[in-house]
């Protein structure tokens, strides 16, 4: 709901003689409850004036349909959209048997032109309802990414979170089976013990250096391994096979190895490299795991620059980077991301987490312009005196017809509730406003790129204070 400070200059009762005077204008209409009297996004609609009964106005944000206003006797619908030409920026049905006053846009024009006092009244309120909904509309666009990003966070957080827990586990059971193998290696030698750590260690170094081979080839060596295992009547020859493969450990080296150790204790030191092999793996595990971990959470930190002046100087392709890696649940979907960075560009004195809300935008708009498959290419280099991001898409373009509209205010070329058509208008805001740069782009089908300027001069006393 609007907030109720605002009801009487958003919301102001024509009074009785002016609604009887606006009768001759328009078209009564009865409706039942239920009725819808105008869409979100129809092109065409009309001013209604409430004669009796409510009228309740909302807008679609995702999969909520928030409420905006109730209306009643007295109260009018209409906003500067209607105007402009533009598409209703929200829906209004009867929650209650009402009739309404429809008066079509041309004669609405006549009646501002010739009754002053009205027109005053109803323009304030049209242009204050925009504004209103707008900054609901804003922030609620600021939750929604935030959102957005929390769910993707969780996500990636929950693939390190498990495989590390995951290796945990099987890291105990390993080091229980350890300690009894440990002690049959009893039996062996000084120098048979140091033959087996010899080739513990060359085994682990193997499998840390090279990459994996092919399923074929792993599968077919596997096989042949397993059968060594079998005519030596080593047990459970399936398990230990791969983890020996990986290590490098082929039928010549298990030779090698059984030359050197005696037919009892085969088994046991077989065992023994399996635990202690994949041991070594699962902590290499654990340790990628929370490497990720740290990474992602000093990405979000530096995301938002917690704990930090909002004005910084700052690496652009810092907050480019820690964007991609905030929003990589929806990149490995399909989309190749191809980095042309000029590392040779200055820091600029930015406000740092309003700017990674603009590539967030952009990135994302990207994304969904491609339906998640395709390639994005950020582009960073020097013109003139100014820094230029330049982010691009392989999807299906902007149409001709409405790319003069896309930084308007709840334009959107999604469908109703799949965007506020705020994303870009606040980019340009952040962008032009803010940093004093410009925004501007060039779409066709199968490549759509916007390129942001920033100035690498900054002119700002106050950003030159914060910077220093």
């Amino acid at each position: 709901m609007l907030h109720d400070s605002n009801q009487t200059m958003l919301f102001p009762k024509l009074p009785d003689e002016a609604l009887e005077e606006m009768k001759q204008f328009g078209t009564e209409i009865e409706l039942n409850a239920g009725d819808v009297l105008f869409s979100e996004g129809d092109s065409k609609y009309h001013f209604f004036v409430v004669l009796e009964g409510e009228i309740e106005v909302t807008k679609q944000v995702g999969v909520e349909t928030k409420v905006l206003a109730v209306h009643r006797r007295g109260e009018f619908m209409g906003e500067l959209s209607m105007l402009t030409g533009t598409g209703a920026i929200a829906s209004g049905r009867a929650i209650a048997p009402s009739r309404v006053l429809q008066i079509d846009v041309e004669t609405f024009r006549h009646i501002l032109t010739e009754c002053s006092p009205i027109a005053e009244v109803i323009l304030s309120a049209m242009a204050g309802r925009t504004k209103d909904v707008e900054v609901q509309l804003r922030q609620q666009e600021k939750m929604a990414a935030l959102g957005k990003m929390s769910a993707g966070l969780a996500h990636e957080l929950n693939n390190p979170g498990a495989a590390a827990r995951r290796a945990a586990s099987q890291l105990r059971e390993n080091f229980q089976n350890l300690q009894t193998q440990a002690l049959a290696l009893n039996l062996l030698s000084k120098e048979q013990l140091k033959f087996i750590t010899e080739i513990q260690h060359q085994a682990t170094l193997h499998a840390c250096r090279l990459s994996k081979l092919d399923p074929i080839t792993q599968s077919d060596q596997e096989d042949e391994v397993t059968d060594w295992l079998e005519d030596h009547d080593i047990s459970n020859s399936w398990k230990l096979a791969p983890t020996l493969v990986n290590a490098g450990l082929d039928t010549s080296k298990l030779d090698t190895l059984a030359d050197n150790i005696p037919v009892d204790c085969l088994s046991h030191v077989l065992t023994w490299l399996d635990a202690t092999l994949s041991s070594f793996a699962l902590i290499h595990e654990i340790e990628q795991s929370t490497v990720r971990i740290s990474e992602l959470v000093k990405a979000i930190k530096g995301y938002s620059y917690m704990d930090q002046a909002p004005l910084q100087e700052i690496d652009v392709h810092e907050g480019i980077e820690n964007t991609l890696l905030i929003l990589h649940h929806r990149l490995k979907k399909g989309v190749i991301v191809n980095r042309e960075y000029d590392r040779t560009l200055p820091k600029i004195c930015a406000y740092a987490s309003e700017l990674n809300q603009v590539w967030t935008n952009l990135i994302d708009n990207g994304i969904d312009a491609m339906n998640g498959k395709g390639d994005l290419t950020i582009r960073t280099y020097r013109e003139n005196n100014c820094l230029v991001v330049e982010i691009g898409d392989t999807g299906l373009g902007i149409p001709p017809a409405i790319q003069s509209r896309v930084f308007e205010p709840f334009f959107t070329t999604k469908g109703v509730g799949k965007g506020t058509g705020l994303g870009l208008e606040i980019a340009y805001r952040i962008i032009v406003n803010k940093h004093h740069g410009d925004i501007q782009f060039e779409s066709q089908p199968g490549e759509t790129r916007f390129r942001v300027h920033l100035p690498i001069q900054v002119v700002s006393p106050s950003c030159q204070e914060a910077c220093e």
